[in-house]
């Protein structure tokens, strides 16, 4: 459902599919709860950048327009599931809109590879961005795009000093979309990612970084260490790698004592038991003894008294 708040344009000033829009976009629970509020977000109209709702809403504002889409999860979902973990699943969300500007997407065939590694510097930082507004699910789709950008630049067309910025700028990239899949649980993409880093640049610290802590989360926590202690090597003076090390270390320690807690039984508690088994097995022998003599006697006595 859609509540027009300020009147735009009108139907001839709508976007166009394949367009990129600017809007300011600020996302709510029913409830009124402020989930998220970001100022000119732009995406391609029609490539499924953005949640259900919201595509197709924009698809119906003229510039300038302003508007109150309430939705149900059905069409509230990101592509990879709920967009924010404050959202809970299937929730249903109100979204206040307004209409920025609409431009045509650039022709990248067009385009020149400085123009290329332009284009792709800014959809890396507008995924910063995202990021940082823990918008991890259309954070992961700009480091997307960039990506398939620098992919477009052929090696044949670039200068040295551009070829360097190129390799920066696909590391970049590589390295903030896996700290996105950290966030998104999702580690073995966040694995595919940093091992992608390494192919460029074997010693990046970021990548091995990473590794480490997607290795720990999936318990594998002698890997972590070795992988984070190579980092430290690298960059000794690293206080982010040098704490998470630590912390490492201590969980590290923390489920080896757990471990050996499953498989043994406490020493103390099994000998007693031991004591106690065998002190109650010595008076069912003591009784059963006990028990035969005087049957003994008794059947001895009665022999006797007959005779």
């Amino acid at each position: 459902m859609k509540k027009v708040l300020q009147p735009g344009g009108g139907r001839d000033s709508r976007p166009d599919l394949g367009q990129i829009v600017k809007i300011n976009l600020k996302t709510r629970l029913l409830d009124g709860t402020l989930v998220e509020e970001l100022s000119e977000f732009w995406f391609t109209l029609g490539h499924k950048e953005v949640i259900p709702a919201l595509d197709w809403a924009v698809r119906l504002m003229g510039m300038g327009e302003k508007a109150v889409i309430k939705t149900d999860g059905r069409y509230a979902n990101g592509f990879r599931g709920n967009l924010y973990p404050e959202i809970p699943s299937k929730a249903d969300l109100s979204l206040e809109v307004k209409v920025l500007e609409a431009t045509d997407a650039p022709d990248l065939k067009l385009l020149s590879p400085t123009e290329k590694i332009a284009l792709a510097t800014c959809n890396k930082e507008q995924g910063n961005v995202l990021y940082w507004c823990r918008a991890y699910n259309y954070a992961v789709l700009k480091y997307s795009t960039a990506l398939k950008i620098t992919e477009s630049i052929s090696e044949d067309d670039i200068r040295s000093e551009e070829e360097n910025k190129l390799m920066e700028m696909k590391v970049k990239c590589l390295n903030n979309m896996a700290a996105s899949m950290l966030k998104l649980e999702d580690y073995d993409e966040a694995l595919t990612c940093c091992s992608a880093v390494l192919m460029y640049q074997p010693k990046n610290v970021k990548a091995l970084f990473h590794i480490g802590k997607v290795l720990a989360l999936q318990d594998k926590y002698s890997e972590a260490i070795q992988t984070l202690r190579k980092a430290l090597e690298l960059e000794p003076r690293n206080k982010t790698v040098h704490d998470e090390l630590s912390t490492m270390m201590k969980k590290h320690r923390e489920h080896e004592a757990a471990m050996d807690e499953k498989m043994l039984e406490n020493p103390s508690s099994t000998h007693k038991h031991q004591a106690k088994s065998a002190w109650g097995l010595s008076w069912k022998w003591l009784l059963g003894a006990t028990a035969v003599a005087i049957g003994g006697i008794a059947l001895a006595v009665a022999i006797y008294a007959r005779k």
